[in-house]
């Protein structure tokens, strides 16, 4: 049985279409006496199905936070229900019920669209959560019926404290092999599986070029001047013959520093860790951090969040950096002292910021970053790609049947 906790836009068709292959009909059959009988096909979530004169009744796909979906199931629908039956001759044999999926944060209402979730049709109930829910308690509160929790990248947190309040979860599924927002020791002494998926390397390295583009173009002002009906306000950056100033050299800093060689650029990097060699192998000449922001004409950001690079860039910096210089963050808003940084961009010590990471997410109203005019905002889309979608939410699917088979796959924990 599928569920949805928001209503539908303009992608209405497709996730129609998703949710019909993974279980739901609309036909209403033509019956005189009502009955009992057991899902066997999984039409209807393998619920105990009722067939009377109205139409069958069963558990329906609905809006958890307002009303069903129109259309959707057939007239006579009842609220879900977690107690099925399987006919046995004569007899109605008791079930177990289906385990709980909840899929949190589907901001776009993408997640049934994106995969197909055949695997696990009738075995599973899968409610699906659009709109973040910020508040703690109420988290807890609506998550703590599910065995099954997903999380897409660090937009939920899952610290201990909220772990100790769903007392039902058995196994929890993360985008990505890695996430710092999980307390995984806590998740072990509760007994519950920690478990990871693969993802597309290309998505965050290219919204970081874009970004650097944007930047060094002035492309959103432009483009908001001619919409607003004037012609040339700003003069742009050549990137050619210029120096970024790559702050972590992994795989996502690495395409990075290729994209920098295509725009004949000259690129610096330094980490924690990082070789002369090993900078080399990458295309990029080891610097210190201090040589990186003093001589980079643009920094762009790509560290794990841990407490060696929490607040790793501050004032002092950004000082580095100066007027001329400009600050790409794709990788953690928390790297980056971010009262430091709206100081320096309202100070003009530093030229501007392109930014899809913040302190806090989603970035609240009123934020200062919202409305300071050399800045780049886009809202953690990194890895918000059709492709790395895909790639998502059908590893998710296959956890959740290796789970469900005995036999969990990707655990990290």
């Amino acid at each position: 049985m599928l569920e949805t906790a928001a209503g539908l836009s303009g992608a209405a068709g497709k996730r129609d279409q998703a949710v019909k292959e993974a279980g739901v009909r609309r036909e209403v059959p033509r019956v005189d006496q009502e009955f009992d009988r057991y899902d066997t096909q999984g039409l209807y979530g393998g619920h105990l199905v009722r067939a009377g004169p109205d139409g069958w009744s069963s558990s329906r796909v609905q809006n958890e936070s307002s009303s069903a979906r129109s259309g959707a199931m057939p007239s006579g629908t009842t609220s879900s229900c977690h107690c099925a039956y399987r006919v046995s001759g004569s007899e109605r044999v008791p079930c177990m019920p289906l385990p709980r999926v909840a899929i949190l944060d589907d901001y776009q209402e993408v997640a049934l669209a994106s995969a197909d979730w055949s695997a696990i049709t009738g075995r599973a109930d899968i409610t699906v959560f659009t709109g973040h829910i910020a508040d703690s308690g109420d988290l807890a509160r609506r998550l703590a019926p599910y065995e099954v929790i997903v999380a897409m990248r660090e937009r939920t947190p899952f610290p201990a404290a909220l772990l100790g309040q769903l007392p039902a979860l058995k196994l929890l599924i993360t985008t990505g092999m890695r996430n710092a927002s999980l307390d995984l020791a806590a998740a072990r002494r509760r007994g519950v599986t920690v478990c990871g998926t693969a993802g597309s390397g290309a998505g965050a390295p290219e919204l970081a070029w874009g970004l650097i583009m944007a930047v060094a173009r002035n492309i959103p002002q432009e483009d908001a001047l001619v919409r607003a009906g004037g012609w040339q306000a700003a003069v742009g950056r050549e990137l050619a013959g210029s120096t970024l100033g790559l702050l972590g050299l992994g795989r996502i800093g690495q395409r990075v520093a290729r994209y920098a060689h295509a725009f004949d650029m000259d690129v610096i990097a330094w980490s924690q860790n990082l070789t002369g060699s090993r900078a080399r192998s990458c295309g990029a000449r080891l610097v210190t951090k201090t040589e990186l922001f003093a001589k980079a004409g643009i920094v762009s950001i790509h560290l794990q969040l841990s407490a060696r690079t929490a607040g790793l860039v501050g004032a002092a910096e950004l000082a580095l950096l100066g007027p001329d210089g400009y600050l790409v963050n794709t990788s953690r808003g928390p790297v980056v002292d971010e009262a430091a940084l709206i100081s320096a961009l309202r100070g003009n010590v530093i030229a501007g910021a392109g930014l899809d990471v913040f302190a806090v997410e989603p970035l609240p109203a009123g934020h200062p970053l919202r409305s300071l005019p050399n800045t780049v905002i886009t809202p953690h889309i990194g890895y918000v790609t059709a492709q790395g979608y895909e790639v998502f939410y059908a590893d998710i699917v296959a956890d959740i049947a290796a789970w469900l088979d005995g036999s969990p796959v990707r655990v990290i924990s």
